[in-house]
């Protein structure tokens, strides 16, 4: 069990940057999978980008360059840095953990931040 809140949504012109929080109830280090999710209105929830607990990372192919995950666990913390944003890369954005409990895998997911990307 983990309950995750995202932070750090909010309204930037295009070309700026806003670095996204997600902040875990639970410490993080054991947790061998988080990322990113975004859904655009009227459009599927996507992967962005996902870390695992060894620091590997993958970014979606248009994120890629842009935006950059990373964790902390000292402070149980995950974070998408996002530069470079376009208004296509509004959304809303979801972060999750996937636990392990023996043999089953759990996703667990935030209430999302809304990110707009408008002049």
């Amino acid at each position: 069990q983990v309950q995750l809140v995202e932070s750090g949504g909010g309204l930037v012109q295009p070309g700026g940057s806003l670095r996204l929080s997600c902040a875990a109830s639970r410490n993080i280090f054991s947790i061998n999978c988080m990322g990113w999710y975004r859904q655009a209105p009227g459009k599927e929830r996507d992967l962005v980008a996902r870390i695992r607990s060894t620091g590997d990372t993958d970014v979606a192919n248009s994120v890629k360059g842009r935006f950059t995950i990373s964790r902390d666990n000292a402070k149980n913390t995950m974070y998408l840095q996002m530069n470079s944003l376009k208004p296509e890369d509004t959304a809303v954005y979801f972060c999750y953990a996937d636990l392990r409990n023996g043999s089953t895998w759990s996703t667990y997911w935030g209430q999302g931040t809304r990110v707009t990307v408008s002049s």
